[in-house]
């Protein structure tokens, strides 16, 4: 049975170690403070004492006036190294104020001024760096007849602190020498285990010696990290054993993969050949579908032309017609000579309302025309400016104020009041003006609970703006081809379908952005555009 080490710990050793040296520093620091203040106390006991024998003892020589035998007896203070300048002060008895009787200054002591003044405040004694002063009264037979000024030196407490500064400092150096041996004892007994463990993990290390183990140590710190490292190095080594075990298994399994491998690159050459047959009839299927798309596009853009078109020209024919047949009527009364002037008359107003439905129906005709020609024909719209989006939105709002007033909608614009960007003013005016008509015309039934929003924010150099109305949103049927031309949901009650491909071709080419209509928006319409 193996010898029972007794063990210590790591951080017990030091922290003892540090509360010892605390200890007696604070012992040190604490015995030198109160060694001071007590001298101090002495020194200034010593020199009230002195200062009441003086008082008592110069009371008959104040009454009689003798102060060449007051002189005499301060004489003898020489011999007291602690005093070094004394006044006496006498009652004046007709103004019953003190006034300079004697003083004395020891050797070498330069005399102070008088401190009359200082009577009430020198009672109790006043202590600075270097000296100590009181001043105590002169009292015969219960009355006062003067006072005793007493200055003393410090110089005594000062080699007193001298002295008690040199025996710390001689007891801090022998601590330290003390605990520095104690400090190398700790670090052998420490270090050593440390050292032992250092080699072990070095021989580890070049000699992948893993059956190595740590012994146990005195310090339970040493102890705990070699019971650690003996697991590491038995786990290390079971790994190790596994591992040389994994690798001959993958050794076999690789060649099993290898086989796998050509068996499955024969079987994907394969599938490669008949995926890409099938990529090349879904390439033509899709080319196919995109040509019917562009012929179905083309096939509604040619009825809605031929429907817009083919409506006032109709009409414009009708109305010529009319006006020619009553037009030969005239003259066939006319050549007969029976023309009525109420006859006449009533040609002439049928006339006008002819004239005026063919004017309105080709002046619609060409209108539609011109519009066409704006989806279809992007022109410059001028250069870029520096535009106020808030100040922008709000002329357009004021420009179109006779078409809102029907449906009188609430307009709010959630947009800085001071945002400013580049861009260009026309495309930005039209496309407002086309997103509200279109919220009058198509999104709102009457004119009662109506709202328009634009919420606009710049982020970085992109500018989002998102316009919204509350009315009654798009029919389903038109949702995916919004932007198409001649798609309207009010087909011949005066839309010609051409407002909102406008718009999209305002936005995308003449400001170089982006348009989306929001189709899950649930109620009325709303449209995001972004603009660099």
């Amino acid at each position: 049975m193996p010898k029972k080490v007794h063990q210590s710990s790591i951080r017990k050793a030091l922290i003892n170690l540090i509360m010892l040296i605390t200890a007696i520093c604070l012992s040190l620091s604490i015995s030198t403070y109160l060694s001071v203040k007590e001298q101090k106390q002495l020194i200034i006991s010593k020199l009230v004492i002195l200062s009441e024998i003086v008082a008592f003892d110069a009371g008959n020589s104040v009454i009689t006036n003798n102060r060449k035998n007051e002189e005499r007896r301060l004489k003898s203070f020489d011999k007291i190294p602690l005093v070094k300048n004394i006044h006496i002060y006498s009652i004046e008895k007709t103004s019953q104020k003190p006034v300079f009787f004697i003083s004395f200054n020891a050797k070498k002591t330069p005399p102070v001024p008088l401190r009359i003044d200082s009577i009430d405040e020198l009672e109790t004694p006043r202590i600075n760096n270097e000296y100590i002063e009181l001043i105590r009264p002169i009292l015969n037979d219960e009355k006062l007849v003067g006072y005793v000024y007493m200055r003393g030196s410090l110089e005594s407490l000062d080699v007193y602190i001298k002295q008690k500064i040199l025996i710390d400092i001689f007891l801090t150096l022998l601590i330290l020498i003390v605990v520095y041996f104690i400090a190398i004892k700790v670090q052998k007994r420490i270090a050593k285990p440390i050292e032992h463990l250092n080699r072990l993990l070095q021989d580890v290390s070049k000699n992948h010696n893993y059956d190595a183990r740590a012994p146990s140590t005195n310090v339970k710190e040493i102890t705990a990290l070699s019971n650690s490292l003996n697991i590491m190095l038995a786990r290390t080594q079971k790994q190790l054993t596994r591992h040389e075990k994994d690798k001959e298994e993958i050794k076999q399994l690789n060649q099993n993969l290898e086989e796998k491998v050509n068996r499955r690159t024969i079987a994907l050459r394969e599938a490669n050949q008949d995926l890409l047959t099938t990529l090349e009839r879904m390439h033509q299927y899709q080319t196919q579908i995109v040509e019917n798309e562009k012929m179905a596009s083309l096939g509604q853009m040619v009825a809605g032309v031929a429907h817009e078109v083919n409506t006032p020209i109709g009409l414009g024919i009708t109305g010529s017609t009319l006006l020619r047949d009553k037009l030969a009527d005239i003259k066939l009364s006319f050549d007969d000579k029976k023309l009525t002037s109420n006859q006449l008359k009533n040609f002439i107003d049928e006339g006008i309302e002819n004239l005026d439905l063919i004017y309105r129906n080709l002046n619609r005709a060409a209108d539609l025309i011109s519009n066409f020609k704006k989806v279809a024909v992007i022109q410059d719209d001028g250069d870029n400016t520096n535009l106020n989006i808030h100040k922008l939105i709000s002329d357009v709002l004021t420009s179109m104020q006779s078409e809102l007033t029907d449906k009188n909608p609430v307009v709010t614009i959630n947009c800085p009041t001071d945002l400013a960007i580049q861009s260009k003013s026309e495309p930005l005016q039209q496309i407002f003006q086309q997103l509200l008509l279109n919220s009058v015309i198509h999104g709102f039934l009457d004119a009662e609970n109506n709202e328009i929003r634009f919420d606009i924010e710049l982020i970085g150099k992109q500018l989002t703006i998102v316009y919204s109305d509350n009315g009654q949103g798009v029919d389903n049927s038109i949702k995916h081809r919004i932007f198409d031309p001649f798609v309207t949901s009010k087909r011949g009650q005066g839309a010609s379908g051409l407002g909102m491909h406008l718009v999209y071709n305002l936005v995308t080419q003449s400001l170089g952005g982006r348009i989306l209509f929001d189709l899950e928006e649930q109620q009325g319409a709303r449209f995001i555009i972004t603009i660099p």
